[in-house]
């Protein structure tokens, strides 16, 4: 059984360890349950290691093509999954980075990776656009806009998610400020390959590029999907950051029991 549950727009299935069949395979289920064309439209799925005291909470994520990439908004989702850890704050393990999560009311906060290796880098890029990149376990570019709306992003962002500068590929997001601490944003995510309602880890970075040139610490981004969210930085010099915190409201939709329509074997082998 698969636990359904979304985080800003963006919508992810959860399995625990001890529930998939032998062989269980990521990227293969990845590829079945996901698409829209075939599967259930979902973002991407999630591996649940069972919470064990004193140690971090591991979790894994393969992106809708199969990747095996860190998620942002999935990993805040994990939270609300029946099973997690009750505690407040946890540390988490999510595809070996070191994050942490903490509830706080209604709402699911993701400290974002740190230390050597992420943060800015300098841009390969000559777009007349400000923009920003950095690595945050992912790549991202960040675009500033002046209206998010009148861009055609299935034009304007396959481009630069492809370009030769970036041989990891990277996620494309627009940025359009609104007044001190508030913009809008539109995400382009590799590995879905198209407009997603949120990208969580480019809204984070979008927030420390947004802090880190107007002196605004926190900032408040409408994505395309209803949620708001909340991203805390606190930067440090040569562009990295510490501290840097995405907020927002967390949804379990529902459960699902996989079918050998998704073509994941025999019902035997899906554990139906």
């Amino acid at each position: 059984m698969l636990t359904i549950a979304s985080a800003s727009g963006n919508t992810f299935a959860y399995a625990w360890v001890d529930q998939v069949p032998l062989g269980f395979d990521g990227a293969k289920w990845a590829q079945a349950i996901c698409p829209r064309e075939v599967g259930l439209g979902l973002d991407g799925l999630f591996l649940l290691r069972l919470p064990e005291s004193g140690r971090p909470w591991e979790i894994e994520h393969w992106d809708a093509d199969g990747g095996s990439t860190f998620c942002g908004n999935g990993t805040r989702a994990a939270m609300g999954i029946p099973g997690a850890p009750r505690e407040d704050y946890v540390e988490v393990l999510s595809n070996g980075l070191c994050v942490a999560l903490r509830r706080q009311a209604d709402e699911v906060a993701l400290r974002m990776p740190e230390g050597p290796g992420y943060g800015f880098l300098p841009s390969p890029l000559s777009l007349q656009l400000p923009h920003a990149c950095a690595w945050i376990g992912n790549p991202q570019l960040i675009v500033e806009v002046p209206t998010v709306a009148a861009v055609d992003l299935a034009a304007f962002a396959p481009p630069l998610r492809h370009h030769e500068a970036f041989p990891q590929g990277t996620n494309v997001c627009i940025v359009e400020i609104l007044s001190p601490g508030r913009a809008r944003i539109r995400s382009w995510e590799r590995g879905v390959e198209g407009e997603t309602l949120s990208c969580g880890t480019g809204s984070a970075v979008a927030g420390a590029w947004l802090a880190s040139r107007t002196g605004i610490r926190c900032w408040q981004l409408q994505p395309s999907g209803r949620d708001p969210l909340r991203v805390e930085a606190e930067l440090l010099p040569e562009g990295h950051w510490r501290e840097l915190w995405l907020s927002g409201t967390v949804r379990v939709l529902g459960s699902f029991h996989p079918g050998v329509g998704l073509q994941l074997g025999t019902p035997d082998s899906i554990g139906v």
